[in-house]
């Protein structure tokens, strides 16, 4: 991609304080976007973020499991006057569950952020997106693949991958474009603080990884960011409703 493809274009990262939400706000910023919006849970570490990418990266708290933050945030675009040509829907949480010793909080949990938070987010946001512009979802190759004690995250990503084709569908009279990313498994703070992996378990997973996928590794963040700002991107005109797994071919074997 050329260095201005988001020239003038205000894009919002949900869940954008780290992983694969902030490399996805460099990349924008790196392509020249004007103002990407960055939300998170987590104040102090949100204004970090931002200080250090600089005066183009709005921070805003805000949670996608809580209806008042979602529409406090659809209110401060309103304010700003600032309608957005792009949204990566990317918070979210990841947990193993084993069968038979799943309680109801963690049922909850996962569903509340990955499923409603998803559906929400959108919903409160549509009217600050531009006729024409692009959600893209983040799913998970977890939706294809029958992991074990995933069984619980691996249905929200499913709903998630869901979601894109029915809005892709329902946004038609818009021309808002919807698609989802896969991506497979990734080094971020989910692998090590959501899953609960020490560093002995994610050098196994990595083992698994050079086994398993064709491309022979894990992935990194800046890698999945290139997809979604494909998906985002002018470049994916005709592109849409479609899943783009990014997993070094893991869901293809």
């Amino acid at each position: 991609m050329q260095n201005n493809t988001f020239e003038n274009k205000t894009i919002l990262v949900t869940g954008a304080s780290s992983g694969i939400g902030l490399a996805s706000a460099k990349a924008f910023l790196a392509q020249g976007a004007a103002r990407v919006y960055l939300t998170g849970r987590d104040a102090a570490r949100l204004d970090k973020v931002a200080a250090e990418l600089g005066p183009r990266a709005v921070p805003v708290v805000a949670d996608s499991s809580n209806l008042l933050q979602l529409t406090a945030l659809a209110e401060r675009l309103e304010k700003d006057g600032q309608p957005l040509d792009a949204l990566f829907v990317n918070a979210g949480v990841a947990h193993y569950n084993v069968m038979g010793l799943t309680s109801q909080g963690e049922y909850d949990t996962l569903f509340r952020t990955n499923v409603q938070g998803v559906f929400f987010t959108v919903q409160t946001l549509l009217p600050h997106l531009k006729d024409g512009g692009s959600i893209v979802l983040n799913a998970s190759v977890a939706s294809s693949k029958g992991m074990g004690n995933l069984s619980l995250y691996s249905a929200t990503k499913a709903a998630v991958r869901s979601f894109a084709r029915s809005w892709a569908t329902d946004l038609k009279p818009r021309r808002i474009r919807v698609n989802a990313i896969s991506p497979g498994v990734t080094m971020t703070a989910i692998q090590q603080g959501g899953l609960g992996l020490n560093d002995e378990q994610l050098a196994q997973m990595e083992g698994w990884m050079q086994e398993a996928a064709p491309s022979g590794r894990s992935a990194q963040p800046e890698e999945i960011a290139a997809g979604v700002l494909f998906l985002a991107s002018d470049a994916a005109s005709y592109v849409n409703g479609v899943e783009l797994a990014v997993d070094g071919g893991l869901a293809q074997i």
